[in-house]
């Protein structure tokens, strides 16, 4: 297997550390906000390659983090006149149910900030004692010409970068580009600490996340490319300037989101969250439209793209119709090896998704020439590649009849206000809205990270 190293800057041979055991931090949410297509994008990738791994045999610990603290959670919380507490318990309910909405499985584990800021404390104590951080007048900073491979992961150098620097405006920082490992004095969220009250910054929390869940060095660590700079190369380095070891072994980042073309922003009123795309569209279109581009490509969200993956599903839908497969012995082949060394070469979703096309053109060909065996094994072997996917798991039959009077959208506006009234401990009203839902074919199962649902 074959991933795409940022760090190498080139397809490396993947071998994990320990065995075919592989640890993975992804970096996860801010949670201020509703979740939009630009995250889904980054965790369906990351989703896909972590099913992947496990159907290979991989024994995958997969880290993915919480930020709970941070500047612009305690901006939203004032505005919105709730505490920093209740705006992130919200969003946080909120990206479970849109993650699960998009098939995501759950990670192994999913770290808090603010569950670990004694390890993060520790980190920051390391690094003052071996000279890699100081105290400046108002906050912790990590000296960034203390680490001599600082630029390694963005491909920066560091002299061109305080070349290229304006004036900052924090005298008490040594040079511009060192970066705050603790905020001292702030309002809102503070904890005590050797240096005063307040709070860690950004890069210090997932230094501490990851390695206390994974060790000193792990695996792989991934994030979308914004993340590349600064905050993925200033983890390499405080982490690094720690333990004087490798942090990750490998990085792998998403390529950029736009939609028609644009990058999206709210103040050119083309952000699109989660819920917002699933009203026009099913859960499965969009995860089909997501991963029908390499990961690390840019993608462009369209009308146009999600009417060619509507179609493009109801192509392999269409062609599983009619047939009974899912109680045959599963027989693999040579599409089986096509769809594996496509997966293998970096996770090239489309190339694989070309084979499952390729192979619900067979499956048809067999249906009109009446080899009913040969199709229902073929649509046996597709429905299991697919998996890796989390796509093509639906009934054919149910895909294209829906035999329940309501859309997916519909019954996640039923979970949304039977969620409303949970919070507000109208439990009548709650029990209610899940029996109506009952009638009307539809179970409902509370998990920890969000209500899921499915058709009876």
């Amino acid at each position: 297997m074959k991933i795409f190293n940022t760090l190498s800057g080139k397809k490396d041979n993947f071998e994990p550390l320990e065995g075919n055991k592989v640890r993975m931090y992804i970096c996860g949410m801010t949670v201020y906000d509703d979740t939009h297509i630009g995250h889904a994008r980054t965790f369906v990738s990351f989703d896909i390659i972590v099913r992947y791994l496990r159907s290979a045999g991989y024994e995958v610990n997969y880290i993915r983090n919480i930020t709970d603290v941070d500047d612009k959670i305690l901006e939203r919380s004032k505005e919105l006149g709730i505490t920093p507490f209740e705006l992130t318990q919200k969003y946080i309910q909120s990206m479970n149910q849109d993650f699960s909405t998009l098939k995501m499985i759950e990670p192994d584990s999913e770290p808090r900030a603010t569950d670990n800021i004694d390890s993060i404390i520790s980190l920051i104590k390391k690094l003052i004692e071996k000279e890699h951080a100081y105290v400046g007048d108002s906050d912790v900073y990590f000296s960034t010409e203390s680490f001599e491979s600082y630029g390694k992961l963005s491909r920066r150098n560091l002299e061109d970068m305080l070349a290229g620097a304006r004036v900052d405006v924090d005298t008490s920082k040594r040079n511009p580009a060192d970066f705050v490992l603790w905020k001292k004095d702030t309002d809102g969220l503070k904890w005590d600490s050797p240096w005063g009250e307040g709070r860690p910054g950004w890069h210090i929390e997932c230094s501490a996340m990851s390695m206390d869940a994974l060790g000193e060095t792990f695996d792989i660590h991934g994030g979308g490319a914004d993340l590349k700079f600064p905050h993925h190369e200033n983890e390499i380095a405080q982490s690094e300037c720690v333990t004087g070891k490798e942090f990750a072994k490998l990085w792998m980042h998403t390529g950029p989101l736009r939609i028609d073309k644009e990058k999206m922003s709210k103040s050119l009123k083309n952000f699109i969250t989660i819920k917002d795309a699933v009203k026009n569209s099913s859960p499965e279109t969009l995860r089909f439209f997501l991963i029908s581009s390499h990961y690390r490509s840019p993608l462009n969200y369209s009308e146009e793209g999600i009417e060619e993956a509507k179609t493009s599903l109801d192509r392999i839908y269409n062609a599983l119709k009619d047939l009974e497969f899912r109680h045959l012995a599963l027989i693999e082949s040579e599409y089986s090896q096509k769809f594996h060394n496509a997966m293998e070469d970096d996770f090239n979703s489309p190339a694989a998704i070309s084979v499952l096309f390729e192979m619900a053109r067979n499956i048809n060909t067999c249906k009109k020439e009446n080899d009913i065996d040969e199709a229902s094994k073929l649509s046996k072997e597709l429905v299991n590649l697919s998996s890796c996917l989390g796509i093509i798991q639906d009934n054919p039959e149910e895909y294209f009849t829906d035999g329940i009077a309501l859309t997916d959208q519909e019954v996640n506006v039923y979970i949304t206000r039977r969620n409303q009234a949970r919070a507000e401990k109208d439990f009548q009203l709650s029990d209610n809205i899940r029996d109506e839902l009952l009638e009307k074919g539809i179970a409902l199962e509370d998990k920890a990270s969000g209500t899921v649902w499915k058709k009876i």
